[in-house]
């Protein structure tokens, strides 16, 4: 059945036409004129179907309204419709990549595109670059072929809007970029076929190259982060999260960094055996690293580790807080916090420290002893003043510890017996012939009338001062003496202790005083 809105027009104009139906007219455009009476035929086609687009230009141009018509017929014919005088329903330009760009090039032609027109194939006519947007002017079509070509760029997905009677796309087989078409509502009223190979969507070749390096390289990728994250747990862990990183164990890399490879400059102590480095750790903090060389059995390397998770517990001001260690086959280690201060016998033979601060240094020793008895007792540590040491405040520091019951608390006694007389003495017991047992029968022999030999003339003690002197030489005798069998306890040293300190807190300002008020001669020193 004809439509009126084509029908009008064109059985009007037939006759005015009918020369025309040429490729050559058609290629002629420019110097074809219209008919005197073709604003009359217009005005009719109007009048008769005003929805007719050039109805509804703004401006109308009957020169440009009449080449229009000249194309319409000539383009219905070369589609090959079957009664172009009664209908022209398709525009068929497929397989002429020579004819096909002259009609896209007729911006008029689709500027007022025949509203009866409802497919469109523009399929395998060489057509290049950009989409061709003027088909959509199109917008009544139910069919669009731009399959077969070589276009390129983004698809003009917004553009397709006012497409609501399009049933049929294709685009296949073109060069379209990859966009999220298959993400819109657009994508959904068509299927897959319409964009095989348009590049739109993802290739096949795109999709088996995905899907390799998704089955190649996830696996390797996998694999790479597990031997990278094993490595960190077994050599680095301190680099890793510290949820992940074991507490306490060190590794042979992480010490050997810390260390800078172990260098000399770090070296502190080398013996037989031993070594003794400082170390810094990845966050900064600095350590004492002591190593042990030399193979040793599982079983002891098994005893190393149950000692270290003991001492890893202590936690006490007057400690030397031990971080953790490191086991191989070959060597032991144990990490302790660096402290650049000084031991007590050097800070005795270079200061001439006063009495008030030598019996801080004793309330602090007896409090870590004291400390230890009650938490850990079968922690035994070195208490020589070449092995306790001072923190940057002074506060002494227990070292060097072992588990094991190894002294007995009347050892233990008899040990910090010896500390207290080298203390309040200038005899060092590594000066006799007999060691520990020579200095304390050196105190022994001068005690008591002779103790102004014994007591470390430099203090300079006030007589009152040189009493409590002389009662802790009193308690350093009780603390050694092997011929009683029962011994002050740690409790009642730690309050001689801190009753005499006290007392020495009440005397100091009474001897300023006294010193000041004597005209500088001062109370009489006990030399």
């Amino acid at each position: 059945m004809a439509s009126p809105r084509f029908l009008l027009l064109f059985t009007t104009l037939s006759l005015t036409v009918s020369s025309a139906i040429s490729g050559s007219v058609v290629e002629d455009l420019a110097n074809l004129q219209p008919p005197s009476d073709f604003n009359t035929t217009i005005m009719k086609n109007c009048q008769h179907n005003p929805s007719l687009r050039y109805c509804n230009s703004s401006s109308m141009d009957l020169k440009e309204i009449f080449k229009f018509t000249i194309v319409a017929s000539h383009l219905c014919n070369e589609s090959k419709n079957p009664n172009c005088v009664h209908s022209f329903d398709n525009i068929d330009l497929r397989n002429r990549p020579k004819m096909a760009p002259l009609y896209l090039s007729y911006s008029f032609f689709w500027k007022y595109c025949p509203l009866t027109i409802l497919s469109i194939d523009l399929s395998n006519i060489s057509l290049k670059g950009s989409f061709p947007k003027e088909v959509i002017c199109c917008d009544q079509i139910q069919a669009l072929d731009l399959s077969l070509n070589g276009l390129t760029g983004e698809f003009p997905i917004e553009s397709f809007a006012p497409l609501t009677n399009l049933t049929f796309l294709n685009l296949s087989y073109n060069n379209f970029s990859e966009s999220k078409i298959s993400d819109s509502q657009f994508f959904k009223r068509f299927n897959a076929s319409s964009f095989i190979h348009s590049g739109i969507l993802p290739s096949d070749r795109n999709y088996t190259i995905k899907a390799i390096l998704l089955l190649v390289g996830f696996p390797i990728s996998v694999i790479l982060t597990a031997v990278c994250f094993g490595w960190l747990c077994f050599q680095r862990p301190d680099y890793l999260p510290r949820m992940f990183q074991r507490k306490h164990k060190f590794t042979p890399s992480m010490l050997r960094a810390a260390t800078n490879g172990f260098s000399r400059k770090n070296q502190m102590v080398r013996s037989e055996g031993v070594e003794i480095y400082k170390g810094t750790l990845r966050d900064s903090t600095q350590v004492r690293i002591e190593i042990y060389r030399g193979c040793v059995s599982r079983e002891k390397r098994k005893e190393f580790v149950e000692e270290c998770k003991v001492l890893v517990e202590l936690c006490h001001k007057n400690l030397v807080q031990v971080l953790g260690w490191c086991r191989t086959r070959n060597q032991r280690a144990i990490v302790t916090e660096w402290t650049d201060g000084e031991t007590i016998e050097m800070w005795l033979s270079g200061s001439a420290p006063p009495w008030k601060q030598r019996l801080k240094i004793l309330i602090g020793v007896v409090d870590g002893m004291r400390y230890l008895q009650e938490h850990w007792p079968e922690v035994v540590y070195d208490l020589r003043i070449n092995s306790v040491l001072l923190s940057d405040n002074h506060e002494p520091l227990l070292s060097r510890f072992q588990v094991g019951d190894q002294y007995s608390n009347n050892k233990k006694i008899h040990k910090f017996g010896i500390f207290l007389l080298e203390i309040i003495t200038s005899g060092r017991s590594q000066e006799f012939e007999r060691g520990e047992a020579g200095l304390i029968e050196h105190v022994r022999d001068n005690y008591p009338e002779n103790l102004h030999k014994v007591i470390d003339a430099r203090m300079k003690l006030p007589e009152n001062m040189f009493d409590q002197a002389k009662h802790g030489i009193e308690l350093g005798l009780m603390c050694t003496d092997q011929s009683i069998s029962k011994h002050p306890s740690l409790n009642q040293i730690s309050h001689m202790i801190n009753k005499v300190y006290e007392f020495c807190l009440e005397l100091a300002p009474q001897n300023h005083k006294r010193s000041h008020g004597d005209g500088g001669k001062g109370h009489k020193h006990v030399q």
